[in-house]
């Protein structure tokens, strides 16, 4: 999945990769609807982190790539 995954898609986050990741267990795991309900774009990618913006009034976002899909 990972592979199809580039600087400018849309992505959408998968919950389930998310809510029991390393991250979430280390921080606070209420995250907020617009991470799951709406598509982010990819605006930076580096190593096995792409850098998402949402299109909410929310800063950016860093989360690993094997937590993200691809939608069109």
């Amino acid at each position: 999945m990972a592979s199809k995954l580039k600087k400018g898609s849309l992505v959408r986050v998968l919950r389930d990769k998310l809510e029991n990741s390393l991250e979430a267990q280390a921080s606070d795991n209420s995250f907020p609807a617009y991470l799951f309900d709406s598509k982010g774009e990819i605006l930076e990618m580096e190593g096995d982190y792409a850098l998402l913006r949402f299109y909410v009034p929310t800063p950016n976002v860093w989360l690993r790539l094997d937590q993200l899909e691809a939608v069109d």
